[in-house]
C-alpha cells in the first residue's frame, strides 16, 4: 500500500494524507481520524529507513514553506503534491517560520539530501540575492518575483501585488471609505507586503486621501492570533477607522474576531476586505470580500516549469498569475 492508495480509500489528497502521517499540526481531527482509520485498517508501516534512503538517495523534490498558519500555501502545496505524485515524483515538505532564511535551508537540504529540484512558497528575495548563487539545482520561486535576480535555475510566479492591493484599496474607496487602516506583513522592501503597501499608498494618492502610516498602519505576522492583535493595536490608535484592508485572510479573519469582540459589527460600523481568496474565507461570517490569488495556476505552472526544468538544461519562466475581488459580505459603505 502507498500513500496515493491511502489517499484514495479516505477520499482525502495526497498532501494532506502525507500531513496526517507527518504529524503536522494543520489537519482537522475529523480528517485525521478518516486516514487514521484507512491506515489501521490495511495495517499500513512506513519503513522509516527506506523513506530516509528515498529521501536521501533518490533524489527527491523538495518544497520549502515559509509560515505554519498560512491557508494559502497549504492548499497550494496539497495541489503541488497530488501533480508531482501524478508525474511519479516523490516530494518532501519542510515548513519554515515566517522569518526564516529559507535560502540557507535550501542549501544544507542539496547539501545532505541532494534534491533534483526545489520549490519555494514564500521567499525573501534578500536572501536569494545574497547567498542563492550557492544553489545549483533547479528551482521555481511561487507568489514572489525572482526576475531582477536572473539566476537560471530560478523561476518564479507572481501575482501582480502592488496592482491587486491598489485594486483593494480602490474599491474601499468607492465605497464611500476615507478613513482606512492596513494590516499585516512584514514591510522589508524585499517582502511580498512591501509591494501590497505600495499599491496602498498609490490609490491614496490617486484618490488625494492623506494616510499616516504611522498611524494606519500595523505589520503582523500572517496568522489570526496575530491579525487579532494588530486589529486591536490598531483600533486603539484609530478609533474612528471605517474599514481595513488586512494583506493576508488569515489576518482579516482574526481582524473580523477582534472587531466582534470590541462591539463593533462588519461590515455595519467596519469593512474588512482580505488579500488570498483561501476558501475557508467564503464560509466566514460575514462571508469575507477578498482578493483571489489563483492557487490552481500557481500549482499548476510551478510544477510544470520545475519538472521540465529538471529534465533539460534550466531556462528560467517568470510568470504573473492573474487576480481577482471576489465580493463577499464584509464591505460596506461607511454608516452616516
Amino acid at each position: 500500500m502507498t500513500i496515493k492508495d491511502i489517499a484514495r480509500l479516505s477520499g482525502c489528497g495526497v498532501g494532506t494524507v502525507s500531513r496526517v502521517l507527518n504529524n503536522h499540526p494543520d489537519v482537522t481531527e475529523k480528517t485525521r481520524q478518516k486516514v487514521l482509520a484507512v491506515v489501521e485498517e490495511y495495517h499500513y508501516q512506513p519503513n522509516a529507513n527506506a523513506k530516509h534512503l528515498k529521501q536521501q538517495f533518490l533524489s527527491n523534490i523538495s518544497i520549502i514553506v515559509k509560515g505554519t498558519q498560512n491557508m494559502l500555501f497549504a492548499d497550494i502545496v496539497e495541489q503541488i503534491q497530488a501533480l508531482l505524485a501524478d508525474s511519479g515524483q516523490e516530494s518532501v515538505v519542510h515548513y519554515l517560520d515566517e522569518d526564516a532564511d529559507e535560502v540557507a535551508y535550501a542549501q544544507q537540504l542539496c547539501r545532505e539530501r541532494h534534491p533534483k529540484g526545489i520549490l519555494f512558497l514564500g521567499g525573501d528575495l534578500e536572501f536569494f540575492r545574497d547567498h542563492f548563487a550557492g544553489i545549483a539545482v533547479p528551482c521555481v520561486l511561487i507568489t514572489n518575483t525572482a526576475q531582477e535576480l536572473g539566476y537560471d535555475n530560478l523561476s518564479s510566479l507572481t501575482t501582480d501585488d502592488h496592482a491587486a492591493a491598489e485594486q483593494a484599496v480602490d474599491f474601499l474607496i468607492q465605497q464611500g471609505h476615507r478613513k482606512i487602516g492596513i494590516l499585516g506583513g512584514n514591510l522589508s522592501c524585499s517582502q511580498i507586503s512591501y509591494c501590497r503597501l505600495q499599491g496602498c499608498l498609490t490609490s491614496f494618492r490617486e484618490h488625494g486621501i492623506p494616510f499616516r502610516e504611522e498611524l494606519q498602519c500595523e505589520p503582523c505576522r500572517y496568522s489570526m492570533a496575530d491579525g487579532y492583535q494588530a486589529a486591536c493595536s490598531l483600533l486603539d490608535r484609530n478609533p474612528d477607522l471605517t474599514a481595513i484592508f488586512a494583506m493576508g485572510d488569515v489576518i482579516a479573519i482574526g481582524a473580523i474576531r477582534a472587531l466582534r469582540d470590541r462591539g463593533k459589527r462588519v461590515p455595519e460600523d467596519i469593512s474588512v476586505i482580505g488579500y488570498d481568496g483561501i476558501a475557508s474565507a467564503q464560509f466566514s461570517v460575514p462571508r469575507l470580500t477578498t482578493i483571489q490569488q489563483d492557487t490552481r495556476q500557481f500549482a499548476a505552472r510551478g510544477t510544470d516549469i520545475l519538472l521540465r526544468n529538471i529534465e533539460r538544461k534550466p531556462c528560467p519562466v517568470h510568470e504573473v498569475i492573474p487576480f481577482r475581488l471576489i465580493r463577499g459580505e464584509s464591505v460596506s459603505a461607511p454608516a452616516e
